[in-house]
């Protein structure tokens, strides 16, 4: 989406590196371990994993406060009233019954999190398509080196560097996810001598000792060989962790092509080099009927039409699909660095003729080598996705096995080992086939996508202001919305509760009373000095800096709710008037659904709106800018116009910053 200037540390580095591709390196056995794994850690994956603490179930009185500090700017004065009293007397009668219910739970059920069953099965009951309303997508950077952007280089690459992760990741090789608060102090010898030698019962606190904490990596195992099979009322998710095959996915036309040899080792990179080429050079017409597009319909529609190409002599074909490592769709884009959106629109749903929704894990190529990562939301959040991202992309461009020399050879019978799957379409399902399309097109008409890049404040700059970067960005979310709609709503920030075993995530509120004192009097006919306005917007980031520890803690209020709830449903107790009341409604009513995510190899990252009116705003915090991708439907919001009110929003905070007396020269 933006292009980013090189220091000249950085230059070195790719220069460093533009050296190593074009000289020869020493020939490595392709089943030697340096070509094998991507990683040989000496402190095993899961060595925190034991001594990992427990999701907290947050004080009743803690999240009564809370939730109604969080409605109290959505709401006028009388409704505000009656919401507190219906708040007080879920506190005082319901709610202690159902906390009482919640911790008997949680301590029978020790060896996951309170939240982490219920937030499962939510994603999985829920009927709605996958693409658009659940499935991000995640787009690297170009490689700087144009010749590795060649789709038949970038796409071997990638292949084998996802193969050399997955077998670390299969045999507790990968080096465990830990979030050092000053790497320089603690990412060192010594703490990972330390924390290896001692026991894994203890092993978290010791790393607590270095200012350094072990994140859950339980969700690690979903990434590979599974996927989402709808059934009515509640899909399951299949996995399979000893296939040998990936299935690619070109014009609508399904490929399994084998890339581990007999014994499990991941083939030499030429040979899958020939494999690709040999697809990427198969002439092909789109496909009459894609099969594919089903996984873009209602689950439970989806369900019925994949029971019927069960029982039309098509299981052995899903099973393929089904059991893959993952999945490659070939899209027919190409990405213009300038206008970036229509192709990441594409990615985000395209047609649904090449992209199977319910694998857990898809790379999607185009056809100048732009590549991305998509993901099937319900297995797990953005923490594992991440990790595997940065992963890739470090190692395609600092230590690619397939160079523009590498010639692809291939020692077996082509046909044998890349395969295609073929299905047998009735009349009925091509039907079913035909009206998937229209339904999925419809919808792709209505999304819309715009960015911006906003180059007069970035992270560097928030840090010289003494701002907190997240902070300015949700109050410039707050102030356009303000702008351009006059009110305040339901906002949603993710925030990953990953430091906690089972953790998942809990939701940060971002529309405090703090924003919209200071989007009120910034927008009255009485504005204040610059000194008074900056003073609140230090206010709004201490507000916001505590509900994210909060959050990150496990102790807001939205999962507890989420949770007392399901203790009612379970235990047949008829559901407090809480949960039907206005305020609960309007707050859970998301308009704008937000999320960021930190990479320096993340040129965009996207999703959906959650709601027919709202906007969904991909963010990213940069040395050199600051980064939005924002999605609507047209026909009940205007996308462009709120880009401008966010434009406008961060010139008016960056100029109040700038002229205030606290500003640094």
């Amino acid at each position: 989406m933006f292009r980013v200037k090189l220091s000249s540390e950085k230059l070195k580095v790719l220069d460093i590196v533009r050296w190593q591709s074009t000289h020869t390196s020493p020939v490595l056995s392709y089943g030697s371990d340096s070509y094998q794994y991507l990683q040989k850690s000496s402190t095993p994956m899961l060595h925190f994993q034991p001594s990992l603490p427990r999701l907290a179930i947050p004080k009743l009185e803690k999240t009564c406060e809370r939730y109604l500090a969080a409605v109290k700017p959505l709401l006028n004065e009388n409704t505000f009233a009656r919401t507190s009293i219906v708040v007080d007397q879920f506190r005082q009668s319901e709610a202690p019954q159902l906390q009482k219910l919640l911790l008997q739970h949680d301590k029978s059920n020790k060896h996951t999190s309170y939240i982490s069953e219920p937030w499962f099965d939510m994603y999985l009951k829920d009927r709605a398509p996958l693409p658009i309303n659940y499935n991000p997508v995640l787009t690297f950077k170009p490689d700087e080196r144009p010749e590795y952007n060649d789709l038949l280089i970038r796409t071997s690459n990638f292949i084998v560097s996802s193969l050399r992760f997955r077998r670390s990741l299969q045999e507790n090789l990968l080096k465990p996810e830990v979030y050092h608060m000053n790497p320089k102090k603690s990412d060192t010898p010594t703490y990972h001598n330390v924390t290896r030698l001692c026991p894994a019962k203890i092993s978290t606190y010791v790393s607590y000792a270095f200012n350094a904490f072990p994140l859950d990596m339980s969700q690690y195992q979903g990434l590979f060989g599974a996927t989402r099979i709808p059934e009515l009322g509640k899909d399951r998710i299949y996995r399979q962790s000893d296939t040998k095959h990936l299935v690619i996915i070109k014009d609508g036309h399904f490929f399994a092509m084998d890339v581990l040899d007999e014994q499990g080792n991941i083939e030499p990179p030429e040979v899958i080099q020939a494999r690709m080429k040999y697809i990427l050079s198969k002439e092909t017409k789109k496909a009459d009927h894609p099969v594919a597009v089903l996984t873009t319909e209602n689950r439970d529609t989806w369900a019925k039409i994949r029971s019927d190409l069960v029982s039309d002599g098509n299981a052995e074909a899903l099973q393929t699909i089904d059991s893959a490592i993952f999945v490659i769709s070939l899209e027919g884009g190409q990405l213009d660095e300038e206008n970036p959106t229509q192709l990441f629109k594409q990615l985000l749903g395209s047609s649904g003729c090449s992209r199977w929704f319910d694998k857990s894990l898809s790379l999607v190529f185009n056809k100048d080598g732009s590549a991305s990562v998509s993901f099937e939301h319900s297995w797990g959040d953005g923490v594992a996705v991440l990790r595997y991202f940065n992963e890739l992309y470090a190692d395609t461009r600092l230590n690619p096995f397939v160079h523009p020399h590498t010639k692809p050879t291939d020692r077996m019978d082509i046909d044998r080992v890349v395969r295609p799957i073929e299905f047998k379409l009735t009349d009925r399902l091509k039907q079913g086939i035909q009206q998937a399309q229209l339904n999925h097109q419809k919808v792709m008409d209505s999304l819309n996508m715009h960015l911006m890049k906003f180059d007069s404040l970035d992270k560097r700059k928030c840090k010289r202001y003494g701002l907190s970067p997240d902070s300015i960005m949700q109050l410039g979310f707050q102030l356009a919305y303000k702008k351009q709609n006059n009110r305040y709503v339901g906002t949603y920030e993710s925030c990953s509760t990953s430091a906690f075993r089972h953790g998942r995530t809990e939701t940060i509120r971002p529309c405090s009373q703090a924003t919209k004192q200071f989007c009120d009097v910034i927008l009255s006919k009485n504005r204040p000095s610059n000194d008074e306005l900056r003073a609140q917007i230090d206010q709004c980031s201490k507000v916001h800096g505590q509900l994210t520890k909060e959050a990150a803690m496990g102790q807001g209020f939205d999962r507890h709710l989420f949770g007392l709830r399901h203790m009612a449903k379970i235990n047949g107790i008829e559901e407090p008037a809480l949960y039907s009341d206005d305020a609960y409604k309007i707050i859970n009513h998301n308009i704008m659904s937000t999320s960021t995510l930190s990479s320096t190899g993340l040129m965009l990252g996207g999703f959906g709106p959650v709601t027919q009116d709202g906007y969904g705003i991909g963010y990213s915090i940069q040395d050199e800018f600051l980064g939005t991708v924002f999605t609507n439907y047209h026909e009940h919001t205007n996308g462009s116009e709120f880009v401008d009110c966010l434009r406008e929003s961060f010139d008016e905070i960056t100029n109040i910053v700038k002229l205030s007396s606290k500003a640094v020269p």
